[in-house]
């Protein structure tokens, strides 16, 4: 195991570049660089607004990217985020000395309710440049209201809560006329549905929240400066624009549930966090005496809304009574508090302050700080100044406070972009699951760790924890890459030996036999993996060694069949004479090569279910690979034994058609030896014509000549065409056997009238039959009487040939008539042609003298001319250029020799003094020589019309213009 260790961390070493002048033992291999290459931004990021008022800002708010700011006395700038550069601005058109409380903008940004120190309060929506009085509203200082988040629209407000400063809650609603803008007083109702109280009294209704659960259920949070209250309550569906009356009415008789603090800052305020727009809020945060009341909202608790509450105090630097917190903004994890000059952000998660911004005293002092939930943007203002802080990656540091708090799967959530901090929380889980004993959960994290492997398996190999090992192990193997081909072979092995050292304690024991059966399901899904596929392939050589050093045959064949080694499987059967289990690997996995292994061990044993086997195999397997075990079968088996060899080749050759010569010849050689009558059936089938004989015809004769098989003989005589010895030795046999052989040679007459006298000689000379021998003659009309004569002895009587003699005489008589018949017949034909030559002499063909040659179309009796009988006609030298062409060449060599001596007889003779009669001869010769070149000529060229003939017929295919001169006849044509 040392030594595995020893490799594995020389692999990862040569994996991990290590910087020179420094220890490896001190290199994590995370692989990871930590050093940041430029500054980060913080979460919070502070830009101050190009804003410089002409006035003092009274009141900032802002929703839905919509910016409202009271200026002065009596002006209010309306500002569109989208648009900043057109900023509206709107007069009060107050006279008296009425100064702007509060200012309240709705969640769309339509509707903004502008609360006077006068008890009044007046309305402004964004479409409209005219501010109007709320005179239903008149005599109330307004502290808060709680908007309809779910019935409000850009021209109602539906109906919607008002807190007052005396602890009076108010239900009202306000909507702007379609018709005639503001023809009517835009609040529709204002009545009061409850007042809250703390121990001295009522008191002023700080902030007010409305939020609507699952079932129609609502749930109004009320605060005051001290104490919480929750108000829970359904609304029928279908009614929810008749306002929240029913659920104040319940608590008409006793308090609804409330939290209450002894502390007071004189106010008090509640903060939320919606992560999405259009959701409900998942988070709150109240400011109060004590510190920050914190918790999240769960909506399916019946009665009340919090959850998990705690109390954050405030920073040790936060005295209430000197500078007590001004605003509070929530964001997912972290409150933000404003201070008279500075903002401190204080962590959710451990109450930490992660952040404080300090502002000049040239700004002025902080007056309010404000967020706005559609874009999550924070805005704070002096009298002078505006800010905005946009909130960056809040959760960057987040994982870490999870993983300090032991919340590893939120650690990890967090962080599950950011690997070198996935690493530092995985380590930690693993280091804390360790600690507390958890072994098996603690290896799982360290898998997915950088740190140093052998410092983890030693770990676990010293608490004895061998399960845990190889838990480590594995989860180690599963997240190798491809490319780590060593660790993965190290891996594989040592988990090979830590599975079946575990399998050896645990057989040895019954009490643990469902953990046995457990660990070797693992091991064999371990070894199946298709991940590990190809490592155990390569490797397979070290794994068998290992799986014979612990004797475990059972996963060694389990293993050969994963690695498709099915002939280790077979032997393995074979060696423990399980050749029933052997022949079914082989017959499951089909493969030809195998079964040419094993087949001569097999077929020993099991021969007619080989033979089954090798027959479903069909055309897959080579049968002349098969022969050799058929043939050391034979030689030592039984006939009945010999019957399966006999029936594979069968098949072979009657159901696949195998033509291989060795095939057939081993059939034939297991018929010769036990099946006689199938073999000159066989014989006999496969046909007479040699080329489509796939048997070896030699060694066919030779086998049947040495186990005395004369008919089969015979007919293979017959095949080879060797008649003679086919009649020879069918003569010892059969004679009607050896007449059907003499019969054969049905073109060779010389040759069957030898086969019949071989018969007939044996007939008479054999057996002395001469009624048998005169059949002879009846079956042979080659044979005569005078042939067999001579194979008679002396003393035979003449009345034995009588009738035969008398049978030759006749035939020779109608012989002679016949002759006679055809001499007449030959005569008369002699006759007729002569007549038909005379009368082709006297014919003749008159020619117009208009006639012109078919072929140059010029005058025809100009020149020498040929008329056909067909009434083509042609110039002499016409004709001669047609045909010559299309002449072959012996006769185009013989056509320019006759020309040559036509020419030669066609000069006149150089001398003038030959004597009379010399001359006379000499002219006679000439003559008769030039008129017989005429006729050979004629014999050429005007053999048949050039038009009509054959000469037509085959010149079809010959294309108009030769291809050798297409070329240059294009061009011509250019």
């Amino acid at each position: 195991m040392a030594s595995i260790l020893d490799e594995y961390e020389d692999s990862l070493h040569r994996s991990v570049s290590v910087p020179q002048g420094r220890a490896s033992v001190g290199i994590p291999h995370s692989g990871y660089v930590n050093a940041r290459l430029e500054k980060e931004t913080p979460i919070f990021n502070k830009q101050r607004i190009d804003f410089a008022p002409p006035e003092k800002i009274n009141s900032l708010v802002v929703s839905s990217n919509q910016l409202c700011m009271s200026l002065g006395k009596d002006t209010l700038l309306r500002i569109d985020l989208g648009k900043p550069d057109e900023p509206n601005q709107v007069e009060l058109g107050r006279k008296d000395e009425a100064k702007v409380y509060k200012m309240f903008l709705d969640h769309t940004g339509s509707h903004l309710l502008i609360a006077l120190n006068t008890s009044e309060c007046l309305y402004l929506n964004r479409s409209v440049q005219k501010v109007r009085a709320l005179s239903r509203w008149k005599g109330h200082l307004i502290e808060s209201v709680g908007w309809n988040k779910f019935l409000g629209s850009e021209t109602n407000t539906g109906p919607i809560l008002v807190g007052t400063s005396q602890g009076q809650i108010y239900e009202a609603e306000i909507s702007v006329s379609e018709g005639s803008l503001f023809s009517t007083n835009p609040d529709q109702y204002f009545r009061q549905v409850y007042t809250l109280e703390e121990e001295s009294g009522p008191a002023p209704v700080c902030c007010l929240e409305i939020e609507r659960g699952i079932e129609g259920k609502f749930f109004i949070i009320a605060t005051t400066r001290k104490r919480l209250f929750q108000f829970v309550g359904k609304v029928p569906e279908g009614t929810e624009q008749q306002g929240f009356s029913s659920i104040f009415a319940v608590h008409a008789d006793h308090l609804p549930s409330f939290r209450e603090f002894p502390a007071n800052l004189g106010f008090s305020e509640i903060a939320f966090y919606t992560p999405k727009l259009r959701s409900n809020p998942r988070s709150f945060a109240w400011m109060m005496g004590n510190g920050v009341l914190y918790g999240t909202l769960d909506y399916s608790r019946p009665d009340s809304i919090l959850s998990d509450e705690r109390v954050w105090v405030y920073p040790p630097d936060i005295d209430i009574t000197v500078n007590k917190p001004i605003s509070i903004v929530l964001t997912q994890f972290h409150f933000l508090l404003l201070l008279s000059d500075r903002v401190k952000a204080v962590c959710t998660l451990n109450g930490q302050v992660v952040f404080q911004d300090l502002f000049l005293e040239k700004f002025g002092l902080l007056t309010r700080m404000i967020k706005d939930p559609t874009v999550q943007q924070i805005w704070i203002h002096t009298e002078k100044v505006v800010f905005r802080y946009h909130v960056q990656r809040e959760s960057r540091d987040v994982w870490k406070m999870y993983m300090n708090m032991n919340k590893f799967d939120l650690a990890k959530e967090y962080c599950k972009d950011r690997p070198e901090c996935l690493d530092i929380v995985l380590a930690k889980e693993a280091e804390h699951c360790f600690q507390n004993k958890r072994y098996l959960d603690s290896a799982k994290c360290y898998a997915l760790t950088q740190n140093y492997f052998e410092e983890i398996a030693l770990k676990f190999i010293e608490a004895k924890q061998e399960e845990a090992l190889m838990e480590f192990l594995i989860k180690k193997l599963s997240n190798l890459k491809p490319s780590e081909k060593t660790q993965t072979t190290l891996l594989t092995t040592w988990l090979t030996e830590l599975y079946l050292n575990w399998l050896g304690i645990l057989q040895g024991d019954p009490s643990q036999r469902n953990l046995y059966l457990d660990t070797r399901e693992k091991f064999r899904t371990f070894l199946s993996s298709p991940k590990n596929k190809d490592c155990l392939f390569n490797n397979r050589a070290s794994i068998y060694e290992l799986l014979a050093s612990h004797g475990d045959t059972e996963h060694m064949v389990y293993f050969a069949v994963i690695m498709q080694d099915y002939e280790r499987v077979v032997a393995h059967h074979c060696q423990h004479d399980e050749y029933d289990e052997a022949l079914n690997v082989l017959s499951r996995h089909r493969d030809e090569k195998l079964f040419y292994k094993f087949s001569p061990v097999l077929i020993q044993h099991i021969p007619k279910k080989v033979v089954d086997a090798w027959i479903s195999m069909g055309s897959r397997l080579d049968a002349r690979n098969l022969i050799p075990a058929l043939v050391n079968y034979s030689q030592s088996a039984s006939t009945q034994q010999i019957n399966e060899a006999i029936r594979y080749m069968e098949f072979c050759v009657y159901q696949l058609e195998e033509t291989q010569q060795a095939i057939h010849n081993y059939l034939l050689s297991l018929y010769a030896l036990c099946r006689p009558d199938s073999l000159l059936s066989y014989l006999e089938q496969a046909g007479t014509n040699p080329n489509r004989i796939h048997y070896d015809l030699k060694y066919a004769l030779r086998l049947c000549a040495e186990h005395g098989h004369h008919r089969a003989c015979v007919h293979i005589y017959k095949v080879m065409e060797l008649y003679e010895e086919a009649v020879d030795l069918a003569l010892q046999v059969d004679v009607d056997l050896a007449k059907s052989c003499a019969d054969l040679p049905e073109d060779d007459e010389e040759l069957r009238k030898k086969l019949w006298l071989k018969i007939a000689r044996h007939v008479v000379q054999e057996e002395k039959d001469v009624k048998k021998a005169m059949a002879c003659l009846s079956s042979c009309a080659l044979l005569k009487i005078e042939d067999v004569l001579p194979f008679f002895p002396d003393f035979v009587t003449i009345d034995h040939f009588k009738e035969a003699i008398c049978n030759s005489l006749e035939d020779y008589n109608k012989h002679i008539e016949e002759l006679k018949r055809e001499m007449e017949e030959a005569t008369l034909s002699a006759k007729r042609i002569r007549e038909d030559i005379q009368e082709m002499r006297n014919k003749y063909g008159s020619v117009e003298p208009q006639e012109k040659c078919a072929a140059c179309d010029f005058p025809l009796l100009n020149r020498p001319f040929y008329l056909f009988l067909c009434g083509h006609m042609f110039h002499y030298d016409c004709l001669l250029q047609a045909v010559f062409s299309s002449l072959p060449a012996y006769k185009q060599a013989k056509l320019e020799d006759l020309q040559k001596k036509l020419a030669a007889t066609s000069q006149p003779s150089k001398s003038h003094h030959r004597p009379k009669d010399a001359d006379t001869i000499s002219l006679g010769k000439g003559q008769q020589s030039r008129e017989q070149i005429k006729a050979d000529i004629d014999d050429i060229v005007a053999a048949e019309c050039v038009y009509c003939g054959e000469l037509m017929i085959r010149s079809i295919d010959k294309p108009f213009i030769d291809p050798q001169k297409y070329e240059e006849e294009m061009q011509s044509w250019l």
